[in-house]
């Protein structure tokens, strides 16, 4: 939205709140299945030191490419290294999977 130069702003007339606390994890586990021509992308973020309080999700994807570049964002978005990623895939035909 373009507000042009004309556009005055006081601060006393918005009420600014703070972000919310964002989530801290260290560890990422993520398994990846195939069933009935897609995959399904099963989850887990974690905080070692409070392993109780983590997130999970479940997604499904067309293609593997597609499950791994959404672990890979996932990991991207909570800068999990790379040494703290654990990924388990499940397949019927590992040959099938891909796509060349």
């Amino acid at each position: 939205m373009d507000y042009g130069t004309n556009a005055i702003m006081t601060t006393n007339r918005f009420r600014t709140e703070r972000e919310p606390t964002r989530a801290h994890y260290t560890d990422l586990f993520a398994s990846i299945s195939e069933e009935d021509g897609s995959y399904t992308v099963q989850v887990r973020l974690y905080d070692q030191a409070k392993p109780e309080s983590g997130a999970w999700g479940e997604e499904t994807a067309d293609s593997i490419e597609a499950a791994s570049v959404w672990v890979g964002a996932l990991a991207a978005e909570f800068s999990i290294p790379q040494a703290r990623i654990k990924i388990e895939i499940r397949m019927n035909n590992m040959t099938s999977g891909t796509r060349h």
